[in-house]
């Protein structure tokens, strides 16, 4: 495939928080110029490639989301020496965070270091707990005056780390959450090059998903889709976490079944997967997902929605880990089901 590895590591290399989407933004529209028909970018971020299907008449219109935020940190308050203090858009674990590198956006970009407390200096009762967010604090080498003319309160940092490539596939990085997705995306659009397909496809790259899948919700009422599938990750095996709450990575996307989940579309997700020999794994969500169908599947009159997962450890960390096939099963079990799709199957989704 030609957009593999490499854009998946262009994408999570570069910068997107919540609401501050456009270094991602920009990659990804450089890329899909060549497979979509018509690329837009709305008022919140959000991007849409759109791709026309063949044929005369209406044609049934399929959203697809994947968020291209990542969790990103922000500057809280400028301490006295020039320490900056921080505040969270999005979900990082605190755990994780000292002895980060980090990019600080100011007015021009600063590189710093994530630090805290020594354990030399600390109590013995510190020193049995974990530091919370609030005793963190960014060193970035510089005298107050000169951080204080360069930084400001609100100025976004990311933390700093180059996707690297591990045995057996695997690729480890800051926002695989959820840029994996966004390149199952490119790949589906690019699968669909090679198909022939009926419906009209709008892929959607969503802004703030991790502050309230917001773009999800926006792009949707534009789109008015008749059928919607979100595409995100879920929680991949690894030690210290019972089998039962996690899914093997290698052995292909999750789909997922549950109360927000339309059945037909599950079903049919399914036989596209078996029909096309293409490995999957099945989910059980109980409510709420936590990902885009949750807002998607509420919009307007309601949208048939469904979900679709790439497995990945250490989420909400700078090292979360994939397994790259999961990520071209995913674009390739959304390009078939697409091109297997039929106005008598989408008619039928308006009931259950």
């Amino acid at each position: 495939m030609l957009y593999d590895q490499a854009l998946l590591r262009r994408l999570t290399e570069v910068t997107g928080g919540s609401g501050d989407e456009g270094g991602a933004r920009q990659v990804l529209i450089e890329v899909a110029q060549s497979l979509a028909d018509e690329i837009s970018v709305d008022h919140l971020g959000s991007v849409t490639m759109r791709k026309n299907g063949e044929g005369l008449g209406r044609h049934p219109r399929v959203m697809l989301s994947a968020h291209l935020d990542e969790i990103t940190l922000m500057v809280k308050k400028i301490d006295s020496g020039g320490f900056l203090r921080l505040a969270q858009v999005g979900g990082f674990d605190p755990r994780t965070l000292p002895g980060q590198e980090v990019t600080v956006f100011g007015r021009e970009p600063l590189l710093g270091v994530i630090a805290s407390k020594p354990p030399h200096l600390s109590t013995p009762e510190e020193r049995k707990h974990s530091q919370p967010l609030d005793e963190l604090y960014v060193d970035l080498g510089l005298a107050e005056d000169r951080v204080r003319a360069l930084v400001r309160v609100g100025d976004r940092l990311t933390v700093r780390r180059n996707t690297i490539d591990l045995a057996g596939g695997r690729m480890s990085g800051k926002a695989m959450d959820n840029r994996a997705s966004v390149t199952a995306l490119v790949i589906c659009l690019e699968e669909l090059c090679r198909l022939r397909f009926g419906a009209d496809v709008y892929a959607v790259a969503s802004a703030q998903e991790e502050i309230g899948a917001i773009g999800a919700m926006t792009a949707a009422f534009r789109i008015k889709p008749d059928l919607a599938i979100a595409i995100d990750v879920c929680h991949g095996e690894m030690p210290g976490v019972e089998k039962d709450r996690v899914v093997p990575l290698g052995k292909g996307p999750v789909v997922t079944l549950g109360p927000r989940i339309h059945p037909s579309l599950y079903r049919r997700l399914l036989d596209t997967a078996k029909r096309h020999r293409l490995p999957y794994q099945l989910g059980l969500s109980q409510g709420a997902t936590g990902t885009d169908a949750d807002t998607l599947q509420v919009v307007a009159m309601g949208i048939p929605t469904a979900l679709v997962s790439i497995p990945l450890r250490y989420m909400h960390t700078s090292v979360e880990t994939i397994v790259f096939s999961d990520v071209q099963n995913a674009g390739l079990l959304l390009a078939h089901l697409i091109a297997d799709l039929n106005s008598e199957f989408v008619e039928g989704l308006t009931c259950y």
